[in-house]
């Protein structure tokens, strides 16, 4: 069940990576900064956060607090170089920290007592609490995506008013075990 579960994380962790990439990719540079107002965090200052979380998380993990001292959580909301480069290279630095992480762990890790802010986690809790943080997340960046764009917005998901011809589809075929990311994944490659 360990293994399977660790392949799960990685799979539902990818699947959220892509929903936010899919909408990047549906944004100009001046969405991605664009806050409904001082109070609301842009697109960019939630990848900046996210990336600095994911590197102070699964940085060093079994010797280190998963909150570094050297991050500075407060300046992920602040924007200086607006640059798209400059965000998706964070994004992407982020995300290869967890995934690296990821690849190493083994069942028996599963288990093992990490520190958040010195409160003790399992490998598996830590696992679970960034599971629901990044998807939250992702969440805002869709959502604000999806409100920046308008009609011209291309849905990253079931269509409004397809239900049926996808329900349709999978009821289709046989049944089978397969990790509900596994299609998704390989049609956006």
């Amino acid at each position: 069940m360990a293994s399977d579960y660790l392949e799960s994380v990685k799979k539902q962790f990818a699947y959220y990576k892509m929903l936010a990439e899919k909408t990047f990719e549906q944004l100009t540079d001046e969405q991605l900064v664009w806050q409904y107002n001082d109070d609301s965090n842009s697109i960019a200052m939630i990848i900046n956060h996210l990336s600095g979380n994911m590197i102070s998380r699964w940085t060093d993990i079994f010797n280190s607090d998963g909150e570094k001292a050297w991050r500075n959580r407060e300046q992920e909301f602040e924007i200086v170089d607006a640059s798209r480069a400059k965000f998706l290279k964070a994004w992407n630095q982020g995300w290869k920290c967890l995934f690296d992480t990821l690849e190493l762990l083994v069942e028996a890790d599963l288990d093992k007592v990490i520190y958040i802010r010195n409160m003790g986690h399992t490998i598996t809790e830590a696992i679970n609490r960034q599971l629901a943080h990044y998807p939250y997340h992702v969440g805002q960046i869709v959502f604000i995506g999806k409100m920046l764009c308008g009609k011209n917005w291309v849905s990253i998901s079931i269509p409004k008013g397809q239900s049926q011809t996808y329900n349709a589809e999978k009821f289709s075929k046989d049944k089978h075990k397969e990790h509900f990311t596994d299609e998704l994944i390989k049609k956006n490659k």
